[in-house]
C-alpha cells in the first residue's frame, strides 16, 4: 500500500501557531518584558496539575500569577525590606485581600481615625457585614488606642501620614504596643512610599502601598502592593485567587518602570511641596497648614525620625466649603481631580471627594476640616506652583475664610 502523502496543518492551524510562537531571546532585555498571556502551556498533564496545586513552581493560568507580577511583587518587597510581597490591581484590592485573609467573623481591628474614605468604607460597611467590628481612634493617642484594643481585636491598620490631615502615626510605638497584644500592625504608607519610610523596619507586620500613586508616579496605572514576612503574605496571596484582584501585566510593567525613577522624582516632589507650605505658613489666610516638614506640625519629631523628607503633600484648614472651592476653581495648573502622587500636582477638597462617604459629624470625628484642601504637589516648576497658590489663597480670602 503506497505511503499516505503528508496532511499539511490547515491555515487556521498554521496562523495560530505562528502567531503564538514564543522567540528565543539570548541576551538579557533591560526592561522587564509584558507577559501579555493567561494561560501557560506544560510539557505534559502532570506538570500542569502540579503547577495549578502548588507543588511545582511555575506559571498556569495568569489569575493565579504571571512572570511580570511576580517581578514586580519582589522588586516592592525588596524595597520595603520584606521577605515576600503581592500586587494587585488596586490600592483597595490589596486593602481588601490583606484584610480578608486576616480577619474572620467575630473579630475586631483598631484603625486609625483619619484614614482614607474607600478604606472606611471597606471597613464599616462590607467588613462589617460579616461580623467583623471596628473602633476608630487617634493614632497618636497611645492610651486611647491600647484602650480600644479588646479580646476580640486581630489587627491594628495605621497610616504613616493619614489621609488627608497628614497626622503622622509613631509606627515603632504603636507597633510595639500592638504586638503586646499580639495584634497584626498593618501600614498603609501610600503617602510616604518606601523611599520615604519602611514601616517593616520600624517593626509593622504588613505594609500596603497603592503603586497607584507615588510608586507608579504618572497618572496611568492602578495597582496595589501588599508585603511583609512569607508566612503573613501567604495568606493573602490565597484569597486573591478567590477574589480575582490580580494586578494586569502591562499594569505592573507600569509600576515598575515607574520604581526606576521613584528616588528623583521624589526629591523634588518634597522639596517643591516644602517650599509651598512654608508659602503658605506665611500667609495669613488658612486657619492651619499642615506638612510633615514644617516644624510647626504636630508631629514633627515624629516625622523627623521616621521619614526621609516631609512628603510630596501638605494641606490647607481655609474655615469653610466655599472658600475650598473658591481655591481650587482659581488655580489654572493644578489638575481638578481626586487622586495623587503623579507628576501633575492636583487639589482636592477630601470632605467632597476622597471622604465623600463621610456625613459632618463623621468628618469631624476623623479631624477632618470641612474647609480642607489637599495639595499633591507634581513636578511643575516652583514658581508657578508659587504663583498658583497666592491666586488660590487671595481667592479664599475674597469668599471670605472663618477666623
Amino acid at each position: 500500500m503506497a505511503d499516505e502523502p503528508v496532511r499539511s496543518p490547515g491555515f487556521s492551524t498554521r496562523a495560530l501557531r505562528a502567531a503564538s510562537r514564543v522567540p528565543r531571546v539570548l541576551q538579557t532585555p533591560n526592561a522587564v518584558p509584558i507577559y501579555q498571556a493567561v494561560t501557560y502551556s506544560a510539557e505534559e498533564s502532570e506538570e500542569l496539575g502540579a503547577v495549578l496545586q502548588g507543588r511545582r513552581e511555575g506559571y498556569a493560568y495568569s489569575r493565579l500569577g504571571h512572570p511580570t507580577a511576580t517581578i514586580l511583587s519582589d522588586a516592592i518587597a525588596t524595597l520595603e525590606g520584606g521577605e515576600a510581597g503581592l500586587t494587585f490591581d488596586s490600592g483597595m484590592g490589596a486593602i481588601s485581600g490583606t484584610l480578608g485573609a486576616h480577619l474572620s467573623q467575630g473579630d475586631h481591628m483598631v484603625v486609625t481615625r483619619a484614614v482614607y474614605g474607600s478604606t472606611r468604607a471597606l471597613i464599616t460597611t462590607v467588613l462589617a457585614r460579616f461580623g467583623i467590628t471596628s473602633t476608630f481612634v487617634d493614632p497618636t493617642d497611645l492610651e486611647a488606642v491600647e484602650a480600644a484594643i479588646t479580646p476580640a481585636t486581630r489587627v491594628m491598620y495605621l497610616e504613616t501620614i493619614s489621609n488627608p490631615t497628614l497626622v503622622v502615626a509613631d509606627l515603632a510605638a504603636l507597633a510595639a504596643l500592638g504586638h503586646r497584644h499580639g495584634l497584626t500592625v498593618v501600614v498603609d504608607n501610600t503617602f510616604a512610599s518606601p523611599y520615604l519610610c519602611r514601616p517593616l523596619e520600624l517593626g509593622a507586620d504588613l505594609v500596603l502601598e497603592s503603586c497607584t500613586k507615588w510608586l507608579g508616579g504618572h497618572s496611568d496605572v492602578l495597582a496595589g502592593s501588599v508585603s511583609g514576612s512569607r508566612d503573613l503574605v501567604a495568606p493573602i496571596a490565597a484569597t486573591q485567587v478567590d477574589i480575582g484582584a490580580t494586578i494586569a501585566p502591562f499594569s505592573a510593567f507600569l509600576v515598575l518602570r515607574g520604581i526606576e525613577t521613584l528616588a528623583v522624582r521624589l526629591d523634588r516632589h518634597c522639596a517643591t511641596a516644602l517650599a509651598l507650605a512654608r508659602q503658605a505658613e506665611g500667609s495669613p489666610i488658612p486657619r492651619a497648614v499642615f506638612y510633615p516638614g514644617l516644624p510647626s506640625h504636630p508631629q514633627a519629631a515624629v516625622a523627623a525620625r521616621q521619614l526621609r523628607a516631609g512628603g510630596g503633600l501638605l494641606a490647607l484648614d481655609l474655615g469653610a466649603r466655599d472658600a475650598a472651592a473658591a481655591f481650587i476653581d482659581a488655580l489654572t495648573v493644578p489638575q481638578r481631580t481626586a487622586s495623587l502622587g503623579s507628576v501633575f500636582t492636583m487639589a482636592v477638597h477630601p470632605p467632597s471627594t476622597t471622604h465623600r462617604q463621610l456625613s459632618s459629624a463623621e468628618l469631624a470625628a476623623a479631624g477632618i476640616a470641612e474647609g480642607l484642601v489637599r495639595i499633591s504637589v507634581g513636578l511643575e516648576d516652583v514658581e508657578d506652583l508659587a504663583a498658583e497658590l497666592a491666586t488660590g489663597l487671595a481667592a479664599a480670602a475674597a469668599v471670605g475664610v472663618p477666623a
